[in-house]
């Protein structure tokens, strides 16, 4: 009994504070479906690490001496020492998509790029505010829309705000159906949303589909060597998708390694969500930042979608624009859904998913590119 009292009254407000936030992002997981295999996980490692005395990380027991925490090891060997976890779960990625409608339609890489606006804002706004070269860049990842990208990246360039970053970018994209419709009515009207593209895609061949990781990898390489590990796993996991004769090792990247690859990597980056690291100011800060990002990510796919319409005979509608973000495949049903809103029957879900998953690329590059840049000046 006294070890419990004395437990009890070891709690720090900010200890309970973060039971408040492991709890909310599980019962985002299980009442709102809001990305649940990774809140989920993420919600109940950050109630692990906030025990006082806590098991899970290393801690200095009295007669024993240091002892090892599983949490903090999976942390130390999966992502702070190796990277590990959020890479491979690209190859579960790459195996989940399929590259078709991009390929059918190429001029979607451009919403791709486009969408990654707000990346750079985000940036400018994190500095603005007095966070350092490798915090603020850290912190404009999060409009990569992309959660395993912005692990790596926040931890590559050595962010103090791994957590909070990691936290932002999960919530944001499972709040994707929320965010998006907003910015895009701030700036399209009804009659562009009503807009309706007729869909003549080109044949995609199963060499073109085999050629396609090979090269996008090549290319990758050599303009953003950073982000190697990143495309390069991708890719990989799609050829194993597209080349045919691997079935099964697909099906087990698509559903086995990405399934167990989540899970671990939610309750192993709650090491990060430790009441001293993440009770912060600077902690809402990121929040507020990150969905400026996801904000201007969507303005600047639609606005980008509007001035080729200036040049072209069939119009775009805009909202496409909006899915050049990577949270695939949730912004392009998104877009579809409001398509079929304001136009009953109007169907751009192919459009919208061919720039979905260009942002699925664009995301990543342009995470190797931020690495590449800030590691420079660091």
């Amino acid at each position: 009994m006294d070890f419990l009292i004395e437990g009890i009254m070891s709690v720090t407000w900010q200890q309970l504070l973060m039971y408040a936030v492991g709890v909310l992002l599980i019962w985002l997981a299980i009442k709102k479906e809001m990305e649940p295999s990774l809140l989920l996980p993420m919600g109940f490692g950050a109630i692990l690490v906030n025990l006082p005395a806590s098991g899970v990380i290393d801690q200095t027991m009295s007669g024993v001496g240091e002892v090892s925490g599983i949490i903090e090891w999976m942390f130390n060997v999966g992502i702070e020492a190796s990277e590990a976890l959020p890479i491979l779960l690209f190859i579960g990625i790459g195996a989940m998509i399929d590259f078709g409608p991009l390929l059918s339609q190429p001029v979607m890489f451009l919403f791709g790029a486009a969408a990654q606006f707000g990346i750079f804002i985000a940036i400018v706004v994190a500095a603005l505010l007095g966070f350092d070269l490798k915090d603020a860049a850290s912190i404009g990842i999060i409009g990569a829309a992309d959660g395993p990208t912005s692990i790596l990246v926040s931890q590559v360039l050595g962010s103090n705000y791994v957590g909070a970053i990691a936290v932002a970018a999960y919530s944001y994209m499972a709040l994707v159906p929320i965010v998006q419709p907003f910015a895009i009515r701030l700036v399209t009207t009804k009659k562009e949303r009503c807009i309706r593209m007729a869909y003549k895609a080109d044949t995609v061949t199963k060499p073109m589909r085999i050629a396609f990781p090979i090269i996008v990898t090549l290319i990758v390489g050599m303009i953003a060597p950073m982000s190697v590990s990143l495309v390069g796993f991708l890719m990989f996991g799609n050829l194993l998708r597209e080349c045919g004769v691997l079935g099964n090792l697909s099906d087990t990247a698509q559903n086995a390694l990405a399934n167990l690859i989540t899970l671990v990597l939610g309750i192993t980056i709650s090491f990060s969500m430790r009441a001293e690291a993440f009770v912060q100011l600077d902690t809402l800060l990121i929040m507020v930042i990150g969905l400026v990002a996801f904000v201007f990510d969507t303005i600047g796919g639609v606005l980008f979608a509007k001035l080729m319409n200036l040049f072209r005979k069939e119009k775009l509608n805009p909202m496409i624009g909006a899915a050049g973000i990577s949270a695939f495949p949730m912004s392009s049903r998104v877009v579809q859904k409001m398509a079929q809103e304001e136009s009953p029957g109007n169907i751009i879900i192919m459009h919208a998913a061919g720039a979905n998953v260009s942002g699925q690329i664009a995301s990543v590059v342009a995470g190797g590119l931020v690495m590449s840049i800030v590691a420079s000046y660091l």
